[in-house]
């Protein structure tokens, strides 16, 4: 399905409408065209059971004589957030602003799990049970495969007055609330949480547990998967009724929208006021599925977050899930990456990106083998010469890069005529070439800087051009990479053009 996806309201004036009006939903074409939001402004809070998981990796070639189970020689441990605390990672990952408001124990786990924290750039406001130990869960893994899991934990459900107490504070603050229930106590009085959000007007979106739904009664979404779901409203026979199920209980709890996860099935969307949307499953290589949940609704909360309506924001979540599935345990998942997954998919991921982000893009590409080329200029006003000059240069390699001088860069070389069509209009018409993956702007006269920092596999530059002339050329060719120079297309040239509509 085509999306109009709201990315320019500011949250401010979301806010300030209905949720139902925000979340508008476009039925006219078959296919899905997702587009990654800017996270770096977005301030989401993240609160519930926060755990800290550990990791045992090591080999096992025989069977215990004490007991029919595999030896394992241990080589390696990790430590990583869990639960709440890997939503908290997730949305990290993202660029968005996070806290995490968790409980904890006074213990050395629950030390290494804030200090942790604290390196994945979360802002955590943790409360310390003086008789509980933080949650932890230890799996021990051979040859990428679980073989056990041992969980120590207790109830924080003592905690969860002044829990919420410490969350309804704290939204002041915050553009997007996530509750993660994984049912150890900590949102104990979730009710009180919900009505806070929803007297702040604040999206508030649940991941729940248990069999009583009542407790997130007019939440924003819900998302549970469909054990959980199939647990709260019994089975059904056949899809007609499961659609009636999900419906009436949307209904009931008055939520904007449930959102049932349906493992191979895909996901099914219930929006308030449209028919129910069903979203195929990506199709994944399955390594861990440890976390997945995490991710989709870190995504789903971002995404919501940023004024994409429920469909978008699912389908971004459903892609970024099916990345997560194919790392070991607990795991992040990067733009650069659902980047990559969106221009492979064709369904987007490529355009104008910043230099960070995209030294993290073509950092993935190289992982995955691909060969990045690059180019610059100015790129005033687009002719069949650079067209052909493109597409000619996309053929030394996976991935196209240009690099397009700003507008004082332009005026520097060209003149105070110059340039004709601004830095934005030119990276527009750049980014729809089907030769282009992404572009990036520099200030400076040349882009020597920028090709040294990127350090592309080739480098390409237009037939009136010699070899000696290229800037970053040597730094190129010192780093294993080539220099090319393509032909020239005489007689093309964005001056040309200029001097005929002038004389016309």
């Amino acid at each position: 399905m085509k999306l109009d996806v709201f990315f320019n309201a500011t949250l401010e004036q979301r806010r300030r409408k209905t949720w139902n009006n925000v979340f508008l939903f476009s039925k006219a074409s078959e296919s899905l065209t997702l587009n990654i939001p800017d996270f770096t402004n977005l301030r989401v809070l993240v609160a519930g059971d926060a755990m800290l998981d550990e990791y045992r990796f090591g080999d096992t070639g025989r069977i215990s004589p004490e007991a029919p189970v595999p030896v394992v020689r241990t080589q390696g441990t990790e430590r990583r957030p869990g639960g709440a605390a890997n939503v908290a990672c997730n949305i990290a990952a993202l660029g968005a602003h996070v806290q995490l408001a968790a409980v904890i124990g006074a213990d050395d786990r629950g030390q290494v799990l804030s200090e942790l924290l604290v390196a994945a750039d979360v802002e955590c406001h943790l409360i310390k049970a003086p008789y509980a130990p933080t949650i932890h869960k230890l799996r021990v893994l051979s040859r990428n495969q679980q073989l056990i899991r041992l969980d120590s934990e207790e109830s924080f459900i003592d905690q969860g007055d002044i829990f919420a107490e410490l969350v309804c504070n704290m939204l002041t603050d915050t553009d997007v609330v996530v509750l993660s229930d994984y049912g150890k106590g900590s949102l104990h009085r979730v009710k009180n949480i919900i009505s806070a959000c929803v007297e702040a007007k604040i999206p508030v979106l649940v991941d729940p547990k248990g069999t009583d739904f009542h407790r997130y009664e007019g939440a924003t979404l819900l998302t549970p998967n469909q054990a959980e779901f199939a647990a709260v409203v019994g089975h059904w026979k056949s899809e007609d009724e499961f659609v009636t199920h999900g419906e009436s209980l949307r209904k009931q709890l008055d939520l904007e929208a449930l959102l049932i996860t349906r493992g191979e099935r895909g996901m099914t969307l219930f929006p308030k006021g449209d028919q129910p949307l069903s979203l195929p499953a990506e199709a994944r290589e399955v390594f861990d599925v440890t976390g997945a949940g995490d991710t989709f609704i870190s995504l789903m909360a971002v995404g919501v977050g940023c004024g994409l309506n429920f469909e978008a924001a699912a389908g971004l979540a459903n892609l970024g899930a099916g990345l997560v599935v194919r790392k070991i345990g607990v795991a992040s998942i990067t733009v650069s990456e659902l980047r990559i997954a969106l221009h492979s998919k064709g369904t987007g991921g490529r355009g104008h990106v910043s230099v960070d982000e995209l030294e993290a893009i073509l950092k993935e590409a190289r992982y995955r083998g691909e060969r990045i080329v690059m180019t610059n200029g100015c790129f005033d006003i687009l002719h069949a010469g650079h067209v052909s000059y493109l597409e000619e240069a996309k053929t030394y390699g996976d991935r196209l890069v240009i690099a397009v001088n700003d507008d004082d860069s332009v005026k520097g070389l060209k003149g105070e005529t110059r340039p004709i069509n601004p830095l934005e209009d030119r990276m527009a018409v750049l980014s729809g070439l089907a030769a282009v993956d992404w572009v990036v702007s520099f200030s400076e006269d040349t882009p020597a800087e920028l090709i040294s920092r990127l350090l592309p596999d080739v480098l390409v530059k237009g037939g009136d051009y010699q070899m000696g002339e290229i800037v970053g050329g040597k730094a190129v060719i010192e780093n294993g990479g080539e220099v090319r120079v393509l032909s020239y297309k005489d007689g093309r040239s964005t001056s040309a053009v200029i001097d005929a509509i002038r004389k016309n």
